[in-house]
Protein backbone atom coordinates (compact mmCIF):
# COMPACT_ATOMS: atom_id res chain seq x y z
CA UNK A 1 0.00 0.00 0.00
CA UNK A 2 1.58 3.56 -1.26
CA UNK A 3 1.92 5.87 2.07
CA UNK A 4 -0.12 8.98 1.54
CA UNK A 5 2.32 11.90 1.91
CA UNK A 6 2.23 14.73 4.71
CA UNK A 7 3.53 17.51 2.34
CA UNK A 8 1.43 18.84 -0.41
CA UNK A 9 2.62 19.77 -3.97
CA UNK A 10 1.37 22.86 -5.87
CA UNK A 11 0.59 22.30 -9.07
CA UNK A 12 3.74 24.05 -10.54
CA UNK A 13 6.33 21.23 -9.83
CA UNK A 14 8.83 22.24 -13.06
CA UNK A 15 10.55 25.57 -13.85
CA UNK A 16 10.09 26.86 -17.75
CA UNK A 17 13.01 24.78 -18.08
CA UNK A 18 11.43 21.23 -17.61
CA UNK A 19 13.29 20.81 -14.14
CA UNK A 20 11.96 19.92 -10.91
CA UNK A 21 11.52 22.77 -8.80
CA UNK A 22 13.62 23.04 -5.51
CA UNK A 23 13.59 24.26 -2.20
CA UNK A 24 16.42 24.91 0.62
CA UNK A 25 15.07 24.27 4.35
CA UNK A 26 17.08 25.96 6.97
CA UNK A 27 15.60 24.49 10.74
CA UNK A 28 17.10 26.06 14.15
CA UNK A 29 16.76 24.68 17.06
CA UNK A 30 17.98 23.80 20.46
CA UNK A 31 18.32 21.31 23.14
CA UNK A 32 21.50 19.12 21.80
CA UNK A 33 24.96 19.32 21.83
CA UNK A 34 26.41 20.23 18.63
CA UNK A 35 28.22 17.02 18.12
CA UNK A 36 25.21 15.06 19.00
CA UNK A 37 23.20 16.93 16.59
CA UNK A 38 25.96 15.87 13.94
CA UNK A 39 25.56 12.41 14.87
CA UNK A 40 22.26 12.50 15.06
CA UNK A 41 21.55 14.06 11.89
CA UNK A 42 24.19 12.11 10.09
CA UNK A 43 22.20 8.49 11.51
CA UNK A 44 18.89 10.17 10.18
CA UNK A 45 20.49 11.57 6.80
CA UNK A 46 22.27 8.59 6.00
CA UNK A 47 25.18 11.03 5.62
CA UNK A 48 29.35 11.03 6.05
CA UNK A 49 29.89 14.14 8.04
CA UNK A 50 33.05 16.03 7.35
CA UNK A 51 34.05 18.70 9.81
CA UNK A 52 34.69 21.54 7.42
CA UNK A 53 35.19 24.20 10.79
CA UNK A 54 35.26 24.71 14.22
CA UNK A 55 31.21 24.58 14.47
CA UNK A 56 30.46 23.45 10.99
CA UNK A 57 29.98 20.05 9.75
CA UNK A 58 28.92 19.27 6.28
CA UNK A 59 26.99 15.59 5.77
CA UNK A 60 27.01 14.44 2.54
CA UNK A 61 24.10 12.42 1.66
CA UNK A 62 22.10 11.00 -1.66
CA UNK A 63 20.06 13.97 -1.48
CA UNK A 64 22.97 16.17 -1.41
CA UNK A 65 24.94 18.19 1.45
CA UNK A 66 23.48 19.13 4.64
CA UNK A 67 25.34 21.72 7.09
CA UNK A 68 24.74 21.83 10.67
CA UNK A 69 26.36 24.39 11.75
CA UNK A 70 26.06 27.03 15.54
CA UNK A 71 24.53 29.78 14.24
CA UNK A 72 26.91 33.03 15.24
CA UNK A 73 29.95 34.15 13.45
CA UNK A 74 31.78 35.02 16.23
CA UNK A 75 32.01 31.58 17.84
CA UNK A 76 32.08 29.50 15.20
CA UNK A 77 35.85 31.62 14.43
CA UNK A 78 36.80 31.78 17.72
CA UNK A 79 40.40 31.26 17.85
CA UNK A 80 41.62 30.93 21.36
CA UNK A 81 45.44 32.08 19.96
CA UNK A 82 44.39 35.43 19.19
CA UNK A 83 46.56 37.95 20.76
CA UNK A 84 43.52 40.31 20.83
CA UNK A 85 42.09 38.35 23.42
CA UNK A 86 42.94 39.07 27.10
CA UNK A 87 45.94 37.24 28.37
CA UNK A 88 43.30 35.77 31.03
CA UNK A 89 41.34 33.90 28.34
CA UNK A 90 44.31 32.74 26.22
CA UNK A 91 46.06 31.35 29.16
CA UNK A 92 42.71 28.74 29.91
CA UNK A 93 42.93 27.41 26.69
CA UNK A 94 40.79 24.30 26.13
CA UNK A 95 38.94 25.06 29.54
CA UNK A 96 37.80 28.32 28.13
CA UNK A 97 36.57 26.55 25.06
CA UNK A 98 34.68 24.61 27.24
CA UNK A 99 32.72 27.08 29.08
CA UNK A 100 31.75 29.19 25.64
CA UNK A 101 30.68 26.31 23.93
CA UNK A 102 28.68 25.36 27.02
CA UNK A 103 27.27 28.56 26.79
CA UNK A 104 26.96 28.81 23.02
CA UNK A 105 24.76 25.74 22.52
CA UNK A 106 22.11 27.11 25.29
CA UNK A 107 22.27 30.48 23.79
CA UNK A 108 22.36 30.33 20.26
CA UNK A 109 20.60 28.16 17.76
CA UNK A 110 21.90 25.12 16.36
CA UNK A 111 21.12 24.78 12.38
CA UNK A 112 20.88 22.32 9.77
CA UNK A 113 20.60 23.63 6.31
CA UNK A 114 19.21 21.96 3.53
CA UNK A 115 20.81 22.01 0.07
CA UNK A 116 18.31 22.41 -2.78
CA UNK A 117 15.44 19.68 -2.59
CA UNK A 118 13.39 18.77 -5.11
CA UNK A 119 9.92 19.36 -4.35
CA UNK A 120 9.19 15.62 -4.28
CA UNK A 121 11.87 14.92 -1.63
CA UNK A 122 10.60 17.58 0.96
CA UNK A 123 9.44 14.25 2.73
CA UNK A 124 12.61 13.65 4.37
CA UNK A 125 12.40 17.13 6.13
CA UNK A 126 8.94 15.92 7.61
CA UNK A 127 11.17 12.44 9.16
CA UNK A 128 13.80 14.43 10.07
CA UNK A 129 12.08 16.95 12.06
CA UNK A 130 9.72 14.21 13.71
CA UNK A 131 12.83 12.15 14.29
CA UNK A 132 14.91 15.80 16.12
CA UNK A 133 11.77 16.23 18.29
CA UNK A 134 11.57 12.40 19.81
CA UNK A 135 15.48 12.82 20.10
CA UNK A 136 14.82 16.00 22.38
CA UNK A 137 15.59 18.99 20.36
CA UNK A 138 13.80 22.09 21.48
CA UNK A 139 12.35 25.08 19.26
CA UNK A 140 10.87 29.03 19.97
CA UNK A 141 8.57 28.41 23.18
CA UNK A 142 11.59 26.66 25.35
CA UNK A 143 12.90 30.09 26.62
CA UNK A 144 12.28 33.43 25.92
CA UNK A 145 15.10 34.40 23.96
CA UNK A 146 14.92 32.01 21.49
CA UNK A 147 13.11 33.00 18.59
CA UNK A 148 14.20 30.15 16.34
CA UNK A 149 12.74 29.60 12.73
CA UNK A 150 12.29 27.48 10.01
CA UNK A 151 13.15 29.28 6.77
CA UNK A 152 11.95 28.27 3.54
CA UNK A 153 14.07 29.00 0.05
CA UNK A 154 11.66 27.98 -3.28
CA UNK A 155 12.95 28.09 -6.81
CA UNK A 156 10.54 29.82 -8.36
CA UNK A 157 9.23 28.51 -11.82
CA UNK A 158 10.42 31.11 -13.56
CA UNK A 159 11.83 34.79 -13.43
CA UNK A 160 10.08 37.42 -15.26
CA UNK A 161 8.57 40.07 -13.81
CA UNK A 162 5.20 38.98 -14.21
CA UNK A 163 5.65 35.84 -12.23
CA UNK A 164 7.64 37.65 -9.72
CA UNK A 165 4.41 40.18 -8.94
CA UNK A 166 2.05 37.23 -8.66
CA UNK A 167 4.03 35.62 -5.88
CA UNK A 168 4.71 38.65 -4.00
CA UNK A 169 0.92 39.70 -4.21
CA UNK A 170 -0.44 35.98 -2.86
CA UNK A 171 2.40 36.55 -0.34
CA UNK A 172 0.85 39.79 0.53
CA UNK A 173 -2.75 38.67 0.28
CA UNK A 174 -1.93 36.31 2.50
CA UNK A 175 0.30 37.52 5.13
CA UNK A 176 -1.78 38.06 8.14
CA UNK A 177 -3.25 34.37 7.02
CA UNK A 178 -0.31 33.00 7.47
CA UNK A 179 0.61 34.46 10.61
CA UNK A 180 -1.83 33.48 12.64
CA UNK A 181 -1.73 30.32 10.70
CA UNK A 182 2.07 29.40 12.29
CA UNK A 183 1.31 30.80 16.17
CA UNK A 184 4.27 32.22 16.09
CA UNK A 185 5.87 32.09 19.72
CA UNK A 186 6.15 35.08 21.98
CA UNK A 187 9.92 35.18 21.23
CA UNK A 188 9.68 36.03 17.71
CA UNK A 189 6.79 37.69 17.61
CA UNK A 190 8.66 40.69 19.01
CA UNK A 191 11.48 40.53 16.42
CA UNK A 192 12.32 42.64 13.42
CA UNK A 193 13.39 39.99 10.86
CA UNK A 194 9.49 38.53 10.18
CA UNK A 195 7.54 41.81 9.62
CA UNK A 196 5.67 42.72 6.56
CA UNK A 197 6.20 44.28 3.76
CA UNK A 198 5.76 48.71 4.22
CA UNK A 199 2.11 49.11 3.77
CA UNK A 200 2.24 51.73 0.60
CA UNK A 201 4.12 49.40 -1.47
CA UNK A 202 1.53 46.63 -1.01
CA UNK A 203 -1.21 49.30 -1.47
CA UNK A 204 0.86 49.84 -5.00
CA UNK A 205 1.68 45.81 -5.09
CA UNK A 206 -2.14 44.41 -5.39
CA UNK A 207 -3.42 47.42 -7.91
CA UNK A 208 -4.52 46.08 -10.86
CA UNK A 209 -2.42 47.75 -13.69
CA UNK A 210 0.64 46.93 -11.60
CA UNK A 211 2.80 45.57 -14.49
CA UNK A 212 6.42 46.70 -13.86
CA UNK A 213 9.33 45.53 -15.81
CA UNK A 214 12.38 43.67 -13.61
CA UNK A 215 14.10 47.40 -12.88
CA UNK A 216 10.86 48.78 -11.61
CA UNK A 217 9.72 46.34 -9.52
CA UNK A 218 13.20 46.11 -7.70
CA UNK A 219 12.84 49.67 -7.16
CA UNK A 220 9.71 49.74 -6.20
CA UNK A 221 10.45 47.05 -3.51
CA UNK A 222 13.43 48.74 -2.60
CA UNK A 223 12.53 52.38 -2.06
CA UNK A 224 10.03 51.09 0.76
CA UNK A 225 12.06 48.09 2.04
CA UNK A 226 15.55 48.32 1.95
CA UNK A 227 16.18 45.83 4.22
CA UNK A 228 16.53 41.89 5.18
CA UNK A 229 14.33 42.40 7.84
CA UNK A 230 11.21 40.89 6.36
CA UNK A 231 8.78 38.05 6.65
CA UNK A 232 9.86 37.21 2.87
CA UNK A 233 13.07 38.30 2.37
CA UNK A 234 13.54 39.40 -1.59
CA UNK A 235 16.87 40.58 -1.29
CA UNK A 236 18.54 37.36 -2.29
CA UNK A 237 16.63 37.07 -4.99
CA UNK A 238 17.73 40.52 -6.23
CA UNK A 239 20.83 39.73 -5.74
CA UNK A 240 21.17 36.93 -8.32
CA UNK A 241 18.39 39.30 -10.42
CA UNK A 242 20.39 42.68 -10.50
CA UNK A 243 23.36 42.54 -7.70
CA UNK A 244 24.55 46.02 -8.94
CA UNK A 245 20.86 47.47 -8.60
CA UNK A 246 20.46 46.25 -5.03
CA UNK A 247 23.53 47.29 -3.72
CA UNK A 248 22.75 50.84 -4.97
CA UNK A 249 20.25 50.50 -1.53
CA UNK A 250 21.39 47.87 0.28
CA UNK A 251 25.02 46.82 0.96
CA UNK A 252 24.99 44.06 3.59
CA UNK A 253 27.22 40.46 3.58
CA UNK A 254 25.17 38.27 4.83
CA UNK A 255 22.87 38.67 1.86
CA UNK A 256 23.63 35.29 -0.16
CA UNK A 257 22.32 35.61 -3.93
CA UNK A 258 19.78 33.13 -4.52
CA UNK A 259 17.11 32.54 -7.37
CA UNK A 260 14.83 31.55 -4.86
CA UNK A 261 12.65 34.03 -2.17
CA UNK A 262 13.79 33.60 1.28
CA UNK A 263 10.83 33.31 3.52
CA UNK A 264 11.00 33.68 6.95
CA UNK A 265 8.61 33.98 8.90
CA UNK A 266 7.45 30.59 10.44
CA UNK A 267 9.08 29.83 13.78
CA UNK A 268 10.49 26.70 14.46
CA UNK A 269 8.44 25.00 17.01
CA UNK A 270 10.17 21.66 16.92
CA UNK A 271 9.02 20.12 20.78
CA UNK A 272 5.65 20.89 19.75
CA UNK A 273 4.21 17.18 18.85
CA UNK A 274 1.47 19.07 17.33
CA UNK A 275 3.68 20.83 15.22
CA UNK A 276 5.31 19.70 12.16
CA UNK A 277 7.25 20.80 9.20
CA UNK A 278 4.77 19.82 6.68
CA UNK A 279 2.25 22.14 8.37
CA UNK A 280 4.40 24.84 7.04
CA UNK A 281 5.15 23.62 3.83
CA UNK A 282 1.22 23.16 2.88
CA UNK A 283 0.59 26.78 3.93
CA UNK A 284 3.40 27.99 1.66
CA UNK A 285 1.31 25.42 -1.27
CA UNK A 286 -1.81 27.39 -0.72
CA UNK A 287 0.47 30.61 -1.54
CA UNK A 288 1.92 28.47 -4.89
CA UNK A 289 -1.73 27.46 -5.63
CA UNK A 290 -2.89 31.27 -5.33
CA UNK A 291 -0.66 32.90 -7.04
CA UNK A 292 -0.78 30.23 -10.26
CA UNK A 293 -4.46 30.73 -10.55
CA UNK A 294 -5.10 34.45 -11.76
CA UNK A 295 -8.93 34.81 -11.41
CA UNK A 296 -8.78 33.66 -7.89
CA UNK A 297 -5.49 36.84 -7.20
CA UNK A 298 -7.45 39.02 -8.56
CA UNK A 299 -10.55 38.46 -6.50
CA UNK A 300 -7.93 38.35 -3.44
CA UNK A 301 -6.97 41.77 -5.09
CA UNK A 302 -9.90 42.96 -4.52
CA UNK A 303 -10.97 41.98 -1.72
CA UNK A 304 -7.32 43.10 -0.20
CA UNK A 305 -8.28 46.92 -1.72
CA UNK A 306 -11.69 46.68 -0.32
CA UNK A 307 -10.68 45.23 3.31
CA UNK A 308 -10.67 49.05 4.79
CA UNK A 309 -14.10 50.42 3.48
CA UNK A 310 -16.34 51.38 5.87
CA UNK A 311 -19.33 48.32 5.66
CA UNK A 312 -20.27 45.80 7.77
CA UNK A 313 -18.54 42.86 6.79
CA UNK A 314 -15.26 45.05 7.39
CA UNK A 315 -16.84 46.14 10.65
CA UNK A 316 -17.38 42.63 12.17
CA UNK A 317 -14.58 40.18 10.17
CA UNK A 318 -10.86 40.73 10.79
CA UNK A 319 -8.64 40.78 7.50
CA UNK A 320 -7.19 36.88 8.68
CA UNK A 321 -10.90 36.10 9.29
CA UNK A 322 -11.68 37.29 5.61
CA UNK A 323 -8.86 35.85 4.15
CA UNK A 324 -9.51 32.55 6.13
CA UNK A 325 -13.61 32.33 4.96
CA UNK A 326 -11.90 32.84 1.34
CA UNK A 327 -9.60 30.02 1.29
CA UNK A 328 -12.50 27.76 2.57
CA UNK A 329 -14.73 28.91 0.04
CA UNK A 330 -12.74 28.27 -2.42
CA UNK A 331 -11.68 24.82 -1.93
CA UNK A 332 -7.51 25.97 -0.34
CA UNK A 333 -8.06 24.65 2.74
Amino acid sequence: MTQVSACRMPDILETNEGKERRVGVEIELSGLGYDELVTLAAKMLEGTPELKSRYVTTLQTALGDFTVELDSDPIKDLDLADERLPESIRELGGQAMDVIDAAAERVVPLEIISPPLKFSSVEVIETLVDKLRNAGALGSRDAIYFAFGLQLNPELPDLSPETLVRYFQAFAALYEWLKHRHQLDVSRKFTTYIEPWHGRYTELLMEDNYQPNLGELMEDYLEFNPTRNRALDLLPLFAHLDKERLERHVQDPRIKSRPTLHYRLPDCDIDNPGWHFSTVWNDWVVLEQLANNPDDLADMRQLFRERRKLNLHNLTHSWRETTDDWLAKNGYV
